[in-house]
This record gives C-alpha cells, structure tokens and sequence, in this order.
C-alpha cells in the first residue's frame, strides 16, 4: 500500500496545476481501488459549501456546478463527523441527498473521508460503486492515508492562492479575498508596505555543473570574484549603523571569514584543479558546507547555511559578470522587504528610510535577519513555508511582528483599520520615547528593576537605554559560537572585564556556557535524537571541568577589584548539579584571589544563581533556595518543557504560550518559594518583555524583570500606568482561567482601559 500511495503522490504533485492534480488523483484512486468512481469534493468555506473539483465517474459537467451544503447529504455528514462514512447502500441512508447533475443513479455502495489539515476540513474524498457492499478495512485505511498525504498538497495550493470556486471568484479574488498567513515572529512591530521581492538571478541550486580545460583562467576569475564580493561586503557593512549593538556587527564576520582564502578559497581551487570551471567547484564546495550546518540540531547553526549560501550567490554573479541590477524603489513608498531566505547584506544594502518590514520565506527567529531586525527595529515575519516570493511581489502587505501574521489581498476598510492600529502604536512609541528616563514605579509607589538580557554587546546596550539596572542575563556562549575554537582564558577575561568595568555600579549576571545539544559549538560537534532533552547547559560544563573552570576564572579574574559578578548556572535539574558547580567555583575562586593577593588587589565573592527552566527544580525550590544566592526563571524552556512544545516547529507553535494556566501556576510558586526563603528572584525570559507578562508577573509579585533592551521603555511605560493593587486583585481570577487565550484577553483589557490597547493590540 504504502509503494502505491508514494506513487499516487509523487505523479499528482508534478502536475502544474491544482485542477490537473486532482483530476489525476481521482483517476489513479479509481484504478487502484477498483471502484466505478472517484469524487473529490473541496470547501468553500466563504460559501459553506463542498465543491465538486474533480472526478472519475461522475459527469465532468458538474465539476465546479454541483455545491453541497456543510449540513447537507453524506458529503457534508463525512465533512461534519471528520470521519470517514462507509456505507452499503446509501440510496438508502436517511442522509443522501440526490443531485441529478452528477448523474450517480446506479451507485450504491459508498465511502468517503475528510481531507483534514490541522484541525480544518478541506474537503472530502468519496469512492461508489454500483452493486451494493460494505468496503473493507483496508479500503478505509488506505482512503484515510491518502487523505492525509493530499490535505498537505491541497493546503499549500490554498496558501498559494491556486484555490478558486468559480471564475467570478477568481477574478475578484485578488481584491476582495483578504488572505492571513501565519508565519513565526521575527521582531515586534506592525508595519504596511509594498512587496519588494529581493531574489538572485543566478544561484548555485540552479546551476548546472561544467569542467574547463583552462585551469589559470578558472583559479584568476574566481579569485577576483571573491574581491569584488569581498570590497561590496566591506561597504555594505561599514555602512551599517553606528548605534547598532556590536554583535549584530560581528554577523558580517561570519561573511568575511569565509571570503578568506583559507577558508573556501582553498577547497574551492583545488576543485577547480580537478577540471571543473569556477562556478561549478563553488557550487561543489557551498553545497558541502551549507549541508553540514542545515543538518545540525540547533536553530541558530541551521541558520548559519542561508549567510553561506548568500554569500557564494554573489561570488557565482561576479564569476558570471552579470550582476542584478537592484528593482528601482519609488520614492517616499514604503516596502517590506521579501524573499526566500533574507540575509543580512540584503537588509545592509536596502535604503533604511524605505525599509518598514521583511518577510523571510524560510527561517526562524534564530537567523541573522531577525537578529539584525530586532536590532534595527524593523517588525519582521519568519518562516511562511509553501509561499511563492512572486505571490507577495508588488501587493500592498500588512505584517504584525508580535504574532508572526502576513495579510495580503486587503480591502480598503481592513487596511484602513490596520492602519490607524499603525499610527496608534506610533504615537504610543513617541509618547514612551519622550518619558525615557522616568523610573519605573507604579502608580502606588512600588520600584520595579529593569534589566538588559544581552550578547557581546551589554555595555552599548546600557549606554542607549540609561534606565537599566543592570545585564539580568549575559549570554556567554555568543563569543564561543563566533569563534573556530574554544576562546582561551585570556580572550574571555578581556571580553568579561570590558563589561564589568564599563557599569561598575550596575549588576552583571553572566551565564556559564549554554551550549551543547540543540546549540552545539562548530567546532565541538554533538549529535543527539533528542537535543533539548540532551547534553547542554551545566550537563555539558560539568562533564567537562576544563572548560567549566577556564570560563569561571575568566570571569573572576575580570571582577578584581569589583563587586559586580553574578554567576549564573544554567539548565539545573538536580542539587547535585548545583553542589558540583559551586564546588569548581570556590576552586577557581581560591585560585584567582591567590593572584589578587599578590597584586594587592581585591577580590569579591560572586553571587551564585541558578536557571529555572527545568520542571524538576519546582518540586525542590526550597533546597536550592538553600544553596544559591539568587533565581532567574528561564520563562522560554519552562514553557517549552511544561508543554512539551518546541516553538520552532510550524506545527505545534500555536500551542506554545507562556500564559498557560500551568506556566503561570508554576512562576506563582517560584515567586512564592522565593519570598518565603527572601531568594531574590528575576524573570529573563521573553515573557518578562512583554506587556501583557510584565503586568502579571509583578502581579505575583516580580521585582526584577531582565529583557531585550529594546522592551525597556515599554515596559517601563507599563510599570508607571499600572496598579499593583488592581492587577493583584485581576491575578486570583487568571491563575484559574482555562486557556491562555482567556489569559491574554484579561490581561489586553486591563491594559485596553489604561490607555495601553496599542501596545498588544495586534498581537492578540
């Protein structure tokens, strides 16, 4: 069965056409069933009806004529049910409804099954058959299996536009049928413009591969590609912003190592000594390199295949001697940037007065566009899998950042609304941009402390957002990924120092290394079936103490003198793991403050705190309470461990939340636990950054909330428009709430009736 469903797909996927397929699959099911006749029914749900689309055995005349209610014969009861009806004689059901047009008079037995694709039907596959019988088990199993493969293939033609009920439809179609695709969040914001579609006119997928006798020539028109690409990367990341973060930077990089002639230049001139020209050893070489990182487990790595990829693309347009000439923009019109795999030379080299948004075909929030997006404020949408770059080309685009939604086709009235949403957020923005210093206190006198979740860049971060307390979470493991090896003690120190120094009067909590299964380390391979559940965070640094303690004495070095370090330990899920940590920690401390003695030098003794993120640790809060100076709730992986949901799949995102009841249950324990033992507490997850999380979590009782600097103003605009006494007395009613979705709409009130409905509005 399964070889014959392989073939039934591959064959019907070919076709060019949605119509084409279809008309194959009912043709290919009816000789493979043995059947008089093969139906396929798609809904309309504009309508609520089921349309005749294609058929073996009906009259092809009624193909698009017949339409059948969603509450009418057994088409629309299979539809209804979402199971399948199998039936012997179904004249004779109390449910079959006749239509002359399809002429069916002589069929008596029948079965049919929903197409269903993630909880919507899309239409309805019917067999019949003249003499009167029940089918079999097997029929049914192969009926159902075959749904399931054609509701995947009819889905994207849906999302593709190829969907149409009737030529009128059609035709009004592109103005009139609003269109909502969603995507994954890439950075925050709404915005609306015109679709530029940003693609290359030669890219290595599409070349074919050719030898060439002439081996000098090959090797000198390579090299002097790899110039040209090399002074336009230069330009394009000089010409980068002088306020944005240095690790946003740093992703250029990336760009220029690879341009090293030790790095693919080699490889790809020893190719062309085997007698390949310059474009096909390129070709070769790329598609190697690209391939080890698209197979690794974590998001960010996989990512690291769209720069190299981008970046051969405009080698190979040198090599040719052809390259694109860039779409003339209009003035003073807005565009939101598309394409299949944005990079970060293709948001460098876009005119950024012009810019108002980008969507990525391809990627996550883990790619360096939306790195740089974020960075540069520009709302982005990642990963709208089975859109055509050419669908989105030249339409009037509405993209909402905060929840990952594209609108296209939208009619005046609706663009209108979103608009005016646009405006709103923007004079809400200007309004927290002209209180930027004020502290953050609510209105019934209570201090909140905001702080910077940071990379290499925790020093310009506080310097652009002065009201920051301090860096709640610095992630260390940004310096081990930019690098082709472990950074030695030294270059860690110096980058530490830079940091501590720089705010000596501010609080830098810096996390030990947190690589390894999902995120490994280039040049420290893992591969593991389950990453997230594997051999990361502290399990990893623990396994190996030479790294562990290299780090650590990194950073107590860099503290001398100061009195600033927190260290952060991450991944924790047993208090032996706390106990072995501290153990290496108090070694190195010893080690270090013998060199401070002889330098006549201070020495502190760091704060020691531990992640919160695994589920374990909340059943063992009072014994870690013990042990360790501080908590900081990892609100990303708590949510993604409690509900065993990786947000980075497409399929289960929708379930992700981190306002479900058992999320918020779990914080309002730790919250608990850590005023009952006085354990300062400082949630840095995603969650703290948002209005919505911010206003609950100091409901419960936060006082320290770590984020991405650009939230900083917004919530602490939140903080000084809130009430603890009224958010308290709202907090009883959520933590008994059935869904996150009665959570977000609670919480979207309170902030629609001060004044603040802008700022989560969109993202509802």
């Amino acid at each position: 069965m399964l070889t014959t469903l392989k073939q039934i797909i591959q064959e019907v996927s070919q076709l060019p056409s949605l119509e084409e397929s279809l008309d194959r699959l009912a043709t290919l099911v009816k000789q493979t069933m043995g059947v008089d006749s093969c139906a396929v029914y798609l809904a309309d749900w504009q309508s609520r009806r089921y349309v005749l689309t294609a058929t073996d055995g009906l009259d092809k005349r009624a193909i698009g004529q017949v339409k059948i209610g969603f509450d009418e014969g057994l088409i629309g009861l299979v539809g209804d049910r979402e199971e399948p009806l199998n039936i012997e004689n179904a004249p004779a059901h109390p449910s079959f409804k006749h239509y002359p047009e399809v002429k069916e008079d002589n069929y008596h037995a029948f079965i049919g099954t929903p197409i269903v694709h993630q909880r919507k039907v899309l239409g309805v596959i019917s067999l019949q058959q003249e003499i009167s019988r029940r089918f079999s088990e097997d029929d049914e199993a192969f009926l159902i299996t075959l749904a399931a493969q054609v509701a995947l293939y009819i889905a994207n033609a849906e999302m593709q536009g190829q969907l149409k009920f009737s030529e009128e439809q059609a035709l009004e179609d592109k103005d009139k049928g609003i269109r909502v695709l969603n995507g994954i969040p890439g950075s925050p914001g709404l915005a609306i413009g015109i679709g530029y579609a940003a693609n290359f006119q030669h890219e290595l997928r599409n070349l074919v591969t050719r030898r060439a006798p002439d081996t000098e020539v090959q090797i000198n028109r390579y090299r002097q590609a790899v110039e040209l690409t090399r002074k336009s990367v230069e330009e394009l990341s000089s010409g980068l912003s002088e306020a944005l973060p240095d690790d946003v930077k740093a992703i250029f990089q990336l760009y220029h190592q690879l341009l090293d002639a030790n790095s693919l230049g080699r490889e790809v001139e020893n190719k062309i000594r085997e007698g390949w020209n310059a474009s096909s050893s390129l070709k070769f070489v790329v598609e190697a390199y690209a391939a080890r990182f698209e197979n690794m487990d974590d998001p960010y790595m996989r990512e690291r295949a769209v720069d190299i990829i981008d970046l051969s693309n405009r080698i190979l347009a040198n090599i040719i001697g052809d390259v694109e000439k860039p779409q003339t923009l209009e003035a003073n019109v807005k565009y939101i940037l598309v394409a299949k795999e944005v990079s970060a030379p293709m948001l460098a080299e876009f005119p950024p007065e012009q810019l108002a948004g980008i969507v990525s075909i391809k990627g996550s929030n883990n790619s360096h566009a939306a790195i740089l997006a974020r960075a540069m404020g520009v709302p982005a949408v990642m990963g709208l899998p089975h859109i055509s770059v050419n669908l989105l080309k030249s339409q009037e685009l509405f993209i909402d950042g905060y929840s990952g939604r594209l609108v296209l086709n939208i009619d005046t009235n609706t663009m209108a609304g979103y608009q005016h949403l646009i405006n709103e957020e923007q004079a809400l923005f200007e309004k927290i941009d002209s209180e930027a210093d004020a502290p953050p206190i609510t209105q019934d006198g209570q201090r909140v402390s905001l702080m910077v979740n940071a990379g290499l860049s925790a020093d310009l971060e506080l310097d652009q957002y002065r009201q920051g307390d301090g860096v709640g979470l610095y992630r260390t493991e940004i310096p081990f990924m930019m690098r082709e090896r472990f950074p030695s003690e030294r270059e860690q120190y110096e980058i530490y120092k830079h940091v501590l120094v720089t705010h000596p009067n501010k609080e830098i909590t810096m996390r030990t290394l947190d690589v390894g299964g999902d995120k490994p380390l280039a040049y420290f391979p893992i591969s593991e079936e389950n990453p997230f559940l594997g051999w990361r965070g502290i399990r990893l640094t623990l396994d190996h103490p030479d790294i562990f303690l290299v780090q650590v004495r990194a950073m107590l070095r860099a503290s001398i003198g100061l009195s600033n370090l927190h260290i952060l330990l991450p991944m924790i899920s047993s208090l032996n793991e706390v106990d072995e940590a501290k153990r290496l920690i108090k070694q190195a401390f010893l080690e270090v403050k013998s060199e401070a003695m002889e330098q006549d030098q201070m020495l502190s003794k760091p704060a020691v705190g531990v992640m919160l993120e695994v589920p374990a640790v909340l059943f063992q809060l009072p014994q870690l309470a013990e042990r360790v100076d501080f908590f900081s709730v990892g609100t990303n992986d708590m949510t993604q461990y409690l509900l065993a949901v990786d947000r980075n799949n497409p399929r289960v995102a929708s379930l992700y939340s981190s306002y479900h009841p058992s999320v918020l249950n779990a914080l309002q324990q730790i919250q608990q636990v850590a005023a009952q033992y006085n354990v300062p507490v400082t949630v840095c997850g995603e969650l703290a950054g948002e209005p919505r999380g911010a206003l609950i979590l100091i409901a419960m009782g936060y006082r320290k909330l770590s984020m991405n600097a650009h939230s900083l103003r917004k919530i602490s605009w939140v903080i000084r428009n809130m009430s603890i006494h009224d958010s308290r007395q709202m907090l009883s009613e959520i933590l008994n709430y059935d869904s996150p979705m009665a959570v977000q709409e609670a919480l979207s009130e309170y902030l629609e009736a001060k004044g603040l409905g802008g700022l989560v509005r969109a993202g509802k």
